[in-house]
């Protein structure tokens, strides 16, 4: 599988700085979560989103057997190993310890990162070491 030109992935991400945040929904310059700007992403990189995504709760996944977001992704985008996330990689977190992995954000540099926070909205920020041990998994974007 081809991966996109990282250069316009990262440009695609950008023009969804300052979107405020808002819980599930995906719509640039109105309001996204972090995987709501992963989706506005794909569409505008990929094309049609491949599956509708499921209602989800703030809590989901806290816990428990399943990498739900990183299955998904799995299906859909080359995975690579975190270490080597190149800018233009999606990027999924574990927040807390023994957590799944669920907050996604993009790479756009060698040390930034942008995603969608609460209170926040989208921002694009430094990849500090605090951000860089979260990391549990990454994927390119492939290409159309």
């Amino acid at each position: 599988m081809k991966a996109a030109d990282p250069a316009r992935v990262i440009a695609v991400a950008r023009t969804w700085l300052g979107t405020p945040y808002h819980d599930q929904a995906s719509l640039l310059g109105v309001g996204c979560d972090c995987l709501g700007l992963a989706r506005g992403v794909w569409r505008e990189v990929v094309g049609p989103e491949p599956f509708p995504i499921p209602p989800y709760s703030r809590d989901w996944g806290e816990t428990g057997p399943r990498e739900v977001l990183a299955e998904g992704a799995r299906a859909m985008m080359p995975e690579i190993a975190p270490a080597d996330a190149p800018p233009g990689a999606l990027i999924l977190f574990r927040m807390m310890p023994r957590a799944i992995a669920k907050h996604v954000g993009i790479v756009t540099g060698p040390d930034t990162f942008l995603h969608a926070y609460e209170r926040l909205g989208v921002i694009e920020e430094p990849l500090t070491s605090a951000w860089r041990r979260r990391i549990a998994f990454a994927f390119l974007f492939p290409a159309r």
